[in-house]
C-alpha cells in the first residue's frame, strides 16, 4: 500500500491592482467637438447602394409581416370576445 502525503496547494490570489481614478476631461471648444465628429464620420463604413436597398426591403417586409400578424391576432381575439360576450357592433 503506497500512500503518499501530498501537500495541499492553495492558489494564492494575486494582489489586486487598483485602477487610477479617471481624470476629468477638459472642455473643448465647439470647433474641436465638430472636428472630432468629422474624424469619426470618416471612419464609418457606409453600405453600398445594393446593400442599402436589400436592407430596406428586409425592414419593410418585416414590418409588414408583424403588422399583419398583430392585425390577425387582434381580429381573432375580438371575434372570440364577441362570441363569448355576445357583443354586436
Amino acid at each position: 500500500m503506497a500512500t503518499e502525503n501530498r501537500l495541499e496547494t492553495k492558489a494564492v490570489p494575486k494582489a489586486v491592482k487598483k485602477k487610477p481614478a479617471p481624470q476629468k476631461q477638459q472642455r473643448t471648444s465647439m470647433k474641436e467637438y465638430f472636428r472630432g465628429i468629422k474624424t469619426e464620420m470618416k471612419k464609418v463604413v457606409w453600405p453600398t447602394r445594393k446593400e442599402l436597398s436589400s436592407y430596406t426591403v428586409v425592414v419593410i417586409a418585416t414590418c409588414a409581416f408583424f403588422a399583419l400578424a398583430f392585425w390577425g391576432i387582434n381580429s381573432g381575439v375580438l371575434a372570440m370576445l364577441r362570441g363569448i360576450l355576445g357583443i354586436t357592433m
